[in-house]
């Protein structure tokens, strides 16, 4: 019996991170990412320290499409500054932070259910 996860046509799946680089659905995005199951674009963001609500602008202007958004926060997790949280809170989406690769792979699981969710990865070496 075939296990393997029945991925839509089209969704952003993440193969593989590493190396300061990811690779989604076959293409190549040197540094940090922002993945959303229609589409992946580079993110400006190199380090947690540099993490602010403008950061994500990307996520709040999508955020009626979202229920939550995974912060990959580099080799590991950190705590995701209160203003930050309470600014995706009122556009409603909720900030789930956690290792990249642990949200590298919690954002393929939760696309691959077809749930509303993106993640913002900084990447790592």
């Amino acid at each position: 019996m075939d296990v393997t996860p029945q991925i839509p046509e089209g969704r952003q799946v993440i193969e593989t991170y590493g190396d300061g680089r990811f690779r989604i659905s076959g293409r190549v995005y040197e540094g940090s990412v922002i993945v959303f199951p229609e589409r992946a674009l580079n993110w400006p963001v190199a380090r947690f320290q540099e993490l602010s609500a403008d950061s994500l602008s990307e996520i709040t202007a999508a955020a009626d499409a979202l229920d939550v958004v995974l912060l990959g926060c580099g080799q590991k997790m950190g705590l995701v500054p209160r203003e930050i949280r309470e600014s995706l809170r009122q556009a409603g989406v909720v900030i789930e932070p956690m290792d990249t690769g642990a949200a590298a792979r919690t954002y393929n699981v939760l696309m691959a259910e077809e749930r509303r969710v993106a993640a913002a990865l900084i990447a790592v070496e």
